[in-house]
């Protein structure tokens, strides 16, 4: 190789330029100057931008998980209830249904039925086909029934809209323990025989009731309707011999089969067949007017919240001015010498009104003021009764009550309804918002989503007792439910439901063309005066007011309504029965 050779004077300068070098490499390190070297890079096209989302500090939370019963209201309006892992009791001796321990996962499942109103929201998003109007059931447009089960769905139908809920029909086996508890009891309620103000069953009414109708009724986990009202679809096929060989282990049922399970009873059953643990059975493709059905959620995700909702009035708000609502029910519904009468139980003061179609007397039972009603002839009928407190009805003003919204929802004063509205999740000087709770991450304190003016966590929440703050049921309680964080909404959120789509500028579901936000919940009425869900059946008429729905029924003959009534109260509060002591049964007055 042949050797370069550098001329004397320029190897002086090379050596002259590196010693330059290193004697600024030496002061640097003698003194210690930042140096800030500004890069300008010239961007790389648009498909070979690679973003890389920022990983949030997930700090380790103790959590007590769903507890025996805890709820949490769901992305349809509708209420989750927890039922816990464990083994129950299942089955009766039946031919069908020997009696046999099994082991169930834990699973949230609904606590009532699936409402008319809910089931039309599915319907609007064009996730659900509409249900068949059955003559004698409920009429599904009628906003009057907003609260009666759906009926009228075939299985297919039922196991869409629990898709389409993200759930999907409950098993036998996990209906079962739902409605009997993991002792086992005969009925959702224990081991009292039926009756009629435990349950919608034997013709008490005559037809369907509202889902949360009968509180004294509900099953060990606080489920309503596990009795009476309609049957209810499940998911298993139907198979007679079954459970004689089926895994004692979370069981679904056949792999094939001609028909589908369906169980409890309803308002039309015979007394004798209202035991938890009856199975029955119906061609998937039918649909009647007393079928419906709730769903079960196995695993429930982190779902977005949705950008709207609507506006509520929290439970036991008394009338303005001072005015309290009378305290007043329907009593019952009986048919007696062919002909149809409801019953009203009235305060000692109030004042009352009745519409046109029906003939009212009023009496008093036992020191109870009774208005008993007549209703149409030979057709069932709803009609109203006003009832007032006289103290405050000459009052010009309509009740004062103020609609409110879940935390992280401010009210929309020009259209009523709750928008969505995250906050930084920063602790401000005077603390958190009212909704917020403050939290503690690590020694990192930040205001987290709390309960609403009901005490309930928002959608999609439950309330953890370990932790004290509503959380998700997968435990990320990093996901920024009310907070105002982009990056971590897109890596937390599950998505949406059909009919909705993810809006990353407002960080929520926003319903598309045709699709509808969640309705009022199961046992609340949309207040049109307020433009708010009211809670109770009893809608506000007017200050100190309150309006009945009272329904006669269609009586083609005498009916002994008398016998099914098991309380004594009940009995003589209805004009057509006696109380027999020495029998301790209702009989029809002689």
């Amino acid at each position: 190789m042949k050797k370069v050779r550098y001329p004397q004077h320029k190897l002086r300068y090379v050596i002259f330029v590196f010693g330059l070098i290193l004697t600024f490499v030496l002061s640097a390190c003698g003194t210690p100057t930042p140096v800030v070297i500004v890069v300008t890079a010239t961007p790389l096209p648009p498909t070979e931008v690679q973003v890389v989302e920022p990983t949030p500090t997930l700090v380790p939370v103790a959590l007590s998980g769903p507890q025996n019963g805890t709820t949490m209201k769901w992305i349809d309006g509708s209420t989750l209830v927890y039922v816990p892992p464990s083994e129950f009791i299942m089955g009766n001796g039946g031919f069908d249904a020997p009696v046999h321990n099994v082991a169930l996962d834990g699973f949230w499942i609904y606590q009532t039925k699936v409402t008319n109103r809910m089931f039309a929201q599915c319907v609007a998003v064009g996730a659900c086909s509409a249900p068949v109007e059955e003559l004698g059931g409920p009429v599904y447009s009628n906003p009057e029934y907003a609260n009666h089960p759906v009926v009228g769905v075939t299985w297919d139908q039922s196991q869409s809209y629990c898709s389409w809920s993200q759930g999907q029909l409950p098993t036998e086996a996990q209906w079962e323990k739902a409605a009997r508890g993991a002792a086992g009891n005969a009925y959702p309620w224990g081991e009292d025989k039926p009756a009629c103000d435990l349950l919608n069953l034997g013709y008490c009414s005559g037809r369907t009731s509202e889902v949360d109708a009968f509180s004294t009724g509900v099953s060990p986990y606080g489920l309503y309707d596990m009795a009476g009202n309609i049957f209810e679809w499940v998911s298993d096929w139907y198979g007679e011999a079954y459970y004689n060989e089926a895994s004692a282990a979370n069981p679904t049922g056949p792999e094939s089969g001609q028909y589908r399970s369906i169980r409890g009873s309803s308002f039309e059953t015979d007394f004798d067949q209202a035991e938890s643990a009856i199975r029955h059975y119906l061609n998937p493709s039918n649909h009647r007017r007393d079928t419906g059905f709730r769903c079960a959620v196995t695993e429930p995700k982190v779902f977005a919240p949705y950008c709207q909702l609507a506006a509520y009035i929290p439970t036991g708000v008394i009338v303005s001015n001072g005015c309290e609502l009378p305290v007043t029910e329907v009593a019952g519904q009986y048919c007696a010498a062919g002909k149809s009468f409801a019953t009203v139980e009235l305060p000692p003061d109030a004042i009352y009104e009745v519409s046109k179609d029906l003939k009212c007397e009023e009496a008093v039972v036992n020191g109870k003021r009774i208005l008993t009603c007549l209703g149409p002839k030979s057709q069932e009928a709803t009609n109203e009764v006003t009832v007032c407190n006289p103290t405050c009805s000459n009052s010009p003003d309509i009740t004062g009550a103020v609609p409110t919204c879940d935390s992280g929802y401010t009210l929309d004063p020009a259209t009523g309804a709750c928008n969505y509205s995250p906050i930084i999740g920063q602790v401000g000087v005077a603390g958190c918002p009212v909704g917020y709770v403050l939290a503690d991450r690590g020694g990192q304190q930040s205001c987290v989503i709390g309960t609403n003016a009901n005490g309930q966590c928002t959608t999609g929440l439950y309330f953890d007792t370990l932790e004290g703050k509503c959380v998700p049921p997968t435990g990320l309680v990093q996901a920024p439910f009310g907070i105002d964080n982009p990056s971590l909404a897109v890596q937390s959120y599950s998505g949406c439901a059909a009919g909705f789509s993810y809006s990353d500028t407002f960080q929520c579901c926003q319903a598309e063309s045709g699709g509808t936000y969640p309705g009022c919940s199961p046992g609340s009425t949309f207040n049109t005066d307020l433009g708010a869900c009211s809670p109770g059946e009893i809608r506000l008429a007017g200050p100190g007011c309150v309006t009945l729905d009272v329904t006669t029924l269609q009586c083609s003959q005498s009916v002994d309504t008398c016998a099914p009534i098991k309380n004594e109260t009940r009995c003589i509060y209805n004009p057509f029965c006696s109380w027999n002591e020495e029998a301790g049964k209702c009989d029809i007055r002689k």
